[in-house]
């Protein structure tokens, strides 16, 4: 009986299935060696996949080139920051289009200057998402017109703040891992950022109030506490307010570096990681 699986030998032995119905099942070496691709493409190496599979480096070569040939490895991206580079904004435009015109749209789509990324959804509405980069609204504008000319209906368009990409967790080394979080800052004139970070369970302030974070040296007096975002409130910060772990909190630092005026907000064991949004 023909079930429609298909094995495939790799190159290092082991036997690549194909099922027709649920495409090609991946083992723990193919789930670790896409994690850590998705994690750092660019900088992680095969011996340091290999590490902790009880496999070889030329084993992990050998899996990478299985999930390029199969088509589960697509290709490989650079993360780019359009707004420090020259300042360009990103748009997302949430279309509607015929169900059957959908693809052949999608395809057309990709021709526009300036559309870095379609999305089609398995809707009948708001079924064509379109991710687009202009150097001012008045290019963005063109791009939404373009799109119109095409016969999309653009219910909304919306500004993209931030983004973030990370690495399936499933396929991580406990299926737990949990990715490292951005935290986002603008720089202003004047030796200032605002910074939005979420505060952590090991944080110094955790459990303070703003009074007492100050008083026990915990928060510069230089940072000023713009907002506290809780759950689905925004709380208005007041000298008693207490952070708690997983509040979100925009704050003005004034001479103080981001590291420094991070530092309060984070474990002792995090990194701190900074994206300017300058």
């Amino acid at each position: 009986m023909n079930l429609g699986v298909v094995p495939r030998r790799c190159s290092d032995g082991k036997r690549m299935t194909t099922d027709s119905n649920n495409g090609i099942r991946l083992d723990k070496i193919d789930q670790h060696t896409v994690y850590w691709l998705m994690t750092d493409a660019r900088g992680v190496s095969a011996p340091e996949i290999a590490d902790g599979l009880n496999v070889s480096a030329g084993t992990i070569r050998n899996r990478i080139n299985q999930l390029e040939e199969s088509g589960i490895i697509r290709g490989y991206s650079a993360d780019i920051d359009f707004q420090r580079a020259g300042n360009r904004l990103t748009n997302l435009y949430i279309c509607t289009v015929p169900v059957a015109e959908r693809e052949p749209l999608a395809h057309e789509i990709r021709s526009i200057p300036g559309v870095i990324n379609v999305r089609e959804l398995m809707s009948g509405k708001r079924n064509l998402h379109v991710k687009t980069i202009g150097e001012s609204v008045e290019s963005l504008q063109r791009i939404a017109h373009a799109l119109s000319e095409m016969g999309l209906d653009i219910e909304e368009e919306h500004l993209i703040r931030s983004e973030s990409d990370l690495p399936y967790t499933l396929f991580g080394p406990d299926g737990t891992q949990q990715p490292r979080g951005p935290t986002d800052f603008i720089s202003l004139a004047g030796n200032a950022n605002v910074i939005e970070v979420t505060v952590s369970e090991t944080a110094p302030v955790a459990g303070k109030s703003i009074q007492e974070a100050v008083s026990d040296g915990v928060l510069e007096e230089e940072i000023l506490i713009i907002s506290v975002e809780r759950e689905d409130q925004v709380l208005t910060p007041r000298g008693t307010t207490v952070f708690h772990p997983d509040d979100v909190v925009t704050l003005l630092s004034r001479g103080v570096g981001p590291d420094d005026a991070l530092a309060a907000f984070k474990g002792g064991s995090e990194e701190i990681n900074s994206t300017s949004a300058a």
